[in-house]
């Protein structure tokens, strides 16, 4: 029965799997407003409501997967070393190369260049971007949980809002060596973050086990 229920279910996460990556490749090629769930739903051979099943809206089709860089992000802040601080360890977790910025190859930049593009000519997807980080915001204060933590997780965030904005612009301009862009948005992210801890220098670090 176990066994039954493993293939089920990995059957599940490859038809996810297949229903995200056509659906991504489609908005990348035509736009996410010029193409309908019935069509992605008709390239991946499934029904459209297998779809919604999988996909509650339209925008989790290209956002399904931020759940876990939430979850990812409270832990790198939460599980933090005795001694570092809010900033430092949310700086240490953004920072990392993800998406374009770490392209294994150039077929691969141009692809996620096209996606990210996408998401900038949405206006559908800029909202539920910025429904995320409000949602990213709230979660990371909660888990503060100090009578300041909307404005540290304000910073932050909104920190993380600008490096997302910046790779966009530079995006928009065209041919982007991406290795290049990645090592300019960790650079900048740094000023950013060194200015924060000039002024949150301490807070939230954890005390040294006893």
């Amino acid at each position: 029965m176990e066994a039954e229920l493993g293939l089920r279910e990995r059957k599940k996460l490859r038809t996810r799997q297949l229903i995200s990556e056509t659906a991504v490749r489609m908005f990348a090629e035509r736009g996410f407003d010029a193409v309908p769930v019935a069509a992605v739903a008709r390239a991946a051979e499934v029904s459209e409501a297998t779809v919604f099943n999988y996909f509650p809206t339209k925008e989790d089709l290209i956002y399904q997967g931020m759940e876990a860089f939430e979850d990812e992000l409270l832990g790198a802040v939460r599980d933090r070393p005795a001694g570092e601080s809010i900033v430092a360890a949310f700086g240490r977790f953004v920072l990392q190369p993800r998406g374009f910025l770490a392209a294994p190859d150039q077929d691969r930049a141009r692809f996620l260049i096209a996606v990210s593009t996408m998401i900038a000519d949405s206006p559908a997807l800029q909202a539920r971007e910025r429904e995320i980080l409000a949602r990213y915001t709230a979660s990371l204060a909660a888990l503060i949980d100090d009578l300041r933590p909307w404005v540290v997780a304000r910073a932050l965030i909104g920190t993380h809002q600008s490096l997302i904005a910046f790779v966009r612009r530079h995006l928009a301009d065209g041919s982007v060596d991406h290795v290049a862009l990645a090592q300019e948005v960790w650079a900048r992210g740094r000023q950013a973050l060194d200015l924060l801890e000039q002024g949150l220098a301490g807070y939230g670090a954890k005390p040294a086990a006893g």
